[in-house]
């Protein structure tokens, strides 16, 4: 989510609160995350409650209060309280409350991973998934096919990822396969890792490289870029043959490559031990 000025603090707000939940262990996660999605999807289709929702004449607690009238009983205490302060912030554009929402349910997913030990295959299988859908347009085709059901789709997720990936990936790709929100499969994806990379801390590097790396390798070229970058790093590996100088790295919108000649140089010979 590209939050503005109101709708910025209220999310980060929102961030703060639901780190806070998630850090007792008491708290299922996973539920949450669920909880959290539903009601997105409430709001998504009830335009005219989300404006009141976030409507900025309305007091901040009238509308807690509306919400929790709503929500009583359908949601676990810990998903009305969250909701509640969402809508006592102050939001720029109604539809910025839906959007922070599905990031909190993301978010609570990627948490309930990250509790199980299952968040470094979850990010890895974003990705792998993000590739395999980027070079088959016929299956990018089938998965964003308005006219096919949402049922339709999820079956086909199924035989995609039944059993092949973690349960958090299945659930965090079927909900943006079937209710996308305007966004496209691709971008959704690539939010979904910079989430997952956000829940360790750290940046995400797309290396692409002629050969397999070795583990050493790996290792070595994720402490350069730490070094580089300041952050911790976690690498998304890809081969090309067709890679020129061996090997490519890009870290959001920069690519390291010859013409970051002393990066790429203290790369390399990182690598090379």
């Amino acid at each position: 989510m590209t939050a503005h000025g109101a709708s910025r603090e209220a999310l980060a707000a929102a961030r703060e609160r639901l780190d806070a939940l998630t850090d007792n262990t008491g708290v299922d996660a996973g539920r949450l995350a669920d909880e959290l999605a539903a009601v997105t999807a409430l709001l998504d289709r009830e335009v005219s409650l989300r404006r009141v929702l976030t409507d900025p004449a309305q007091a901040g607690e009238a509308k807690a209060e509306l919400a929790g009238r709503l929500l009583g009983g359908k949601v676990g205490g810990e998903t009305a309280d969250l909701v509640a302060g969402m809508v006592r912030s102050r939001w720029s554009a109604s539809r910025d409350l839906v959007d922070a929402l599905e990031e909190l349910a993301d978010v609570a997913d990627l948490t309930a991973a990250q509790k199980s030990g299952a968040l470094d295959a979850v990010e890895d299988e974003l990705f792998r998934f993000g590739r395999i859908v980027t070079s088959s347009t016929e299956l990018r085709a089938a998965l964003t096919d308005r006219a096919a059901t949402a049922t339709a789709k999820s079956g086909l997720l199924r035989s995609l990822l039944g059993g092949k990936a973690a349960a958090t990936t299945e659930r965090l790709v079927e909900r943006l396969v079937t209710a996308p929100r305007g966004r496209s499969l691709e971008a959704g994806l690539e939010s979904l890792s910079k989430l997952a990379a956000d829940r360790r801390e750290r940046m995400v590097a797309v290396v692409t490289s002629a050969v397999p790396l070795s583990d050493p390798q790996k290792q070595r070229l994720g402490a350069a870029l730490a070094k580089i970058y300041g952050r911790q790093m976690h690498l998304n590996l890809d081969v090309d043959p067709e890679v020129l100088g061996g090997i490519r790295v890009q870290v959001g919108d920069e690519v390291i490559n010859g013409s970051i000649a002393d990066r790429i140089e203290d790369a390399h010979r990182r690598m090379a031990g």
